[in-house]
């Protein structure tokens, strides 16, 4: 299992730029599996706690039912839009995804679900210094980091 400690102890700089983009607002988006096979999109809330990336379903939810009967999922930081003239200020965005491990019942709140992440893939798509690239990093347990620029 990669947790996210795996993730800041190999990139550190880099784990730091995607988790601040996560922290920066409150609700993100989750990718999930339905029973046939096709793609579910839901709101969802995430935290880095103690060297791992945390997320809870509610009881009865559909998201939880997903990962429960196939773990794989992919997390997206809230989309913001570059400033018009500012872009090169434009933080980017950041994606991780992998498999949504059960930990328990949700502490806090309502019933539910809590799972933690084993990270496949971190990714974070941002311009370059003169904003006339767009750059994609990504990290993987087996591969690395690496980027790429495009026009």
């Amino acid at each position: 299992m990669t947790a996210w400690r795996d993730v800041q102890q190999a990139v550190p700089e880099f784990a730091q730029r995607v988790q601040t983009l996560f922290d920066a607002h409150r609700h993100k988006t989750i990718a999930t599996l339905r029973a046939d096979g096709s793609p579910r999109i839901s709101g969802i809330e995430v935290v880095f706690e103690d060297g791992e990336l945390v997320f809870g379903s509610m009881a009865h939810a559909r998201k939880g039912a997903d990962l429960r009967r196939d773990p794989r999922f992919a997390l997206h930081s809230a989309t913001v839009d570059p400033v018009e003239g500012a872009e090169a200020q434009w933080p980017g965005e950041a994606k991780i995804s992998g498999r949504a491990v059960a930990a328990g019942p949700v502490v806090e709140g309502p019933d539910g679900d809590r799972f933690q992440a084993d990270v496949a893939e971190v990714v974070h798509t941002h311009l370059n210094e003169a904003a006339t690239l767009l750059v994609i990093e990504w990290w993987t347990p087996s591969q690395g980091l690496r980027r790429v620029e495009r026009e």
